[in-house]
């Protein structure tokens, strides 16, 4: 099917979807990027929609093996986050890494497709991630610069204060959850200027812990999460390296038994 209006979305876990569970949808998943292509394919039936976006990917890579790709797609709009998997390690150089950046975005604007980018969150309210913020600070400001010199529009992670709430977040404390991925879908077609009918949920309150609740919960999670994601940072190893692209070409997906929500 011949398609006149193409969305390609690249990246990591971000964009592919984790934290948003799915039995029905490749690797699993749906994620905020699916949510986007659905309202846009609601609203117009010309589109098609690409996600070449694998979690762990660090940005070489996402430039690497995603650029090219998603160039043959011949794109009419692309999203596109990189980089926050090369903040999380030891040591990066953020100055090298947007230079590399900023020539991928380049090739993408080439196309003439509407490119989409996103800022770092901030994580000054986790225990264990606040140690980036200033990494991801000088990121977002090198990202500012390079979406002016490109043309490409921004979803100010940064800004979304509305995530310092845990309730939108997975329970790993990595990545965001269903009602998460809910709320970014929204943040970028408001970007996009583009209607939708997504409806937030109502957030659970979560009760106050006690101090010693506290410490076994975060026990629990370190034990959970935190410990097999540094092994395999240790080992060299990735949660995708087994995986491919959930569509590595245009469509558009049967989400006939998934709510639009």
């Amino acid at each position: 099917m011949d398609f006149s209006q193409r969305y390609v979305a690249l990246g990591d876990s971000f964009t592919e979807g984790v934290g948003d569970p799915d039995p029905g949808s490749p690797n699993g998943v749906r994620g905020w990027a699916d949510r986007v292509a659905q309202q846009l394919i609601l609203a117009d039936s010309s589109w098609g929609y690409a996600n070449l976006a694998i979690r762990g990917k660090r940005m070489r890579q996402i430039l690497e093996e995603q650029i090219d790709a998603a160039v043959l797609l011949q794109p009419t709009l692309v999203t596109i986050y990189a980089g926050a998997n090369d903040i999380l390690r030891p040591r990066v150089d953020i100055d090298a890494l947007m230079e590399h950046y900023d020539a991928g975005i380049a090739r993408l604007a080439a196309t003439g497709a509407a490119v989409v980018v996103f800022t770092g969150f901030d994580s000054s309210g986790s225990a264990v991630f606040a140690t980036t913020r200033g990494r991801t600070a000088v990121y977002n400001e090198l990202l500012r610069e390079i979406a002016d010199h490109r043309g490409a529009d921004i979803v100010d992670y940064w800004r979304m204060r509305e995530f310092r709430n845990w309730s939108y977040w997975d329970t790993d404390r990595m990545h965001m959850a269903t009602a998460g991925h809910l709320l970014m879908a929204r943040k970028v077609l408001e970007t996009l200027k583009a209607s939708h009918s997504i409806d937030l949920p109502e957030l659970d309150a979560r009760p106050a812990l006690t101090r010693l609740n506290q410490l076994r919960a975060d026990a629990q999670w370190a034990r959970d999460y935190l410990s097999p994601w540094v092994g395999r940072r240790l080992r060299g190893v990735s949660s995708g390296d087994d995986l491919t692209a959930k569509y590595p070409a245009l469509s558009q997906p049967d989400w006939s038994g998934a709510s639009v929500r």
